[in-house]
């Protein structure tokens, strides 16, 4: 199972929607994925899939098993919810953080990734969700703030944790703008960080998606065709291909289309 964070500076970038969809779109793969909501004490991931958990990561600090604590989302697709309006969770020391992780380790033969959505800022609990991570995925966006959030949040991980690699996802970007940000960010950041950032890719900014979100549904449940899907599709791909290299026979007999089959039922 490879772990994956989706981390930020500030809120209100679109963390938990690339989290929801990026995790649909791996399950079109045929990808096992388990979306552990980290977000704690504000956790939303379990409302876009319209599911009620049974248990959260607190009943999973209190002694209840792991299996028990994961609820099933749609097919391919289960959540480890965090809860919502549990004070008590934003304040885990050590011990608990290593506990709740050593949890969902032992699902690594049950799941292909892990998809770790994390609160916003510099807490403890949220440097350790994403120090453990195979991979960081950093979201920024055009907004000042974002930026240098953003450039906070990674010096932090470098100092504290020597985390070196991170990938970079600019959101609500205005047309043939995305990658202009990223070479400003990655500019300044390697500049003064001995650390190195890819671009994963830019979402486009998408009355649907806004739409969906407001609605706190996903749009590749609702609307698998606008541009902002396609652009979830391509970030999953990008993601499985560096862990299983393409069969590049396989896309060229196939096309985009074959290789991204919908899952049965959830198209």
């Amino acid at each position: 199972m490879k772990l994956i964070s989706i981390a930020s500076g500030k809120g209100g970038v679109g963390k938990t929607t690339l989290t929801c969809n990026l995790a649909v779109a791996m399950a079109e793969q045929n990808k096992k994925v388990l979306i552990v909501d980290g977000d704690l004490g504000m956790a939303n991931v379990d409302i876009f899939f319209g599911v009620r958990p049974k248990h959260t990561i607190e009943d999973l600090l209190n002694g209840v098993s792991i299996d028990q604590c994961v609820t099933p989302a749609l097919k391919n697709v289960d959540i480890l919810a965090g809860g919502s309006g549990l004070y008590n969770l934003t304040q885990m020391n050590a011990f608990q953080r290593r506990e709740m992780m050593n949890q969902v380790s032992e699902l690594k033969f049950k799941y292909d990734y892990a998809l770790v959505d994390t609160a916003p800022g510099l807490h403890d609990y949220v440097l350790h969700l994403n120090s453990v991570a195979d991979q960081c995925l950093i979201v920024i966006t055009q907004d000042p703030s974002s930026f240098a959030d953003a450039y906070a949040l990674i010096k932090v991980m470098h100092q504290k944790y020597k985390t070196q690699n991170f990938k970079v996802v600019c959101n609500l970007i205005e047309e043939a703008n995305g990658d202009s940000l990223f070479v400003r960010f990655s500019e300044v950041v390697e500049k003064f960080l001995p650390v190195r950032l890819s671009y994963l890719g830019s979402l486009p900014q998408d009355p649907q998606l806004k739409k969906m979100q407001q609605m706190q549904r996903l749009v590749l449940r609702q609307d698998s065709v606008v541009p902002s899907a396609k652009v979830f599709r391509q970030f999953a791909f990008d993601l499985l291909s560096e862990a299983n290299p393409i069969n590049f026979k396989d896309v060229l007999s196939k096309g985009l289309e074959g290789i991204f089959s919908p899952v049965a039922g959830h198209a």
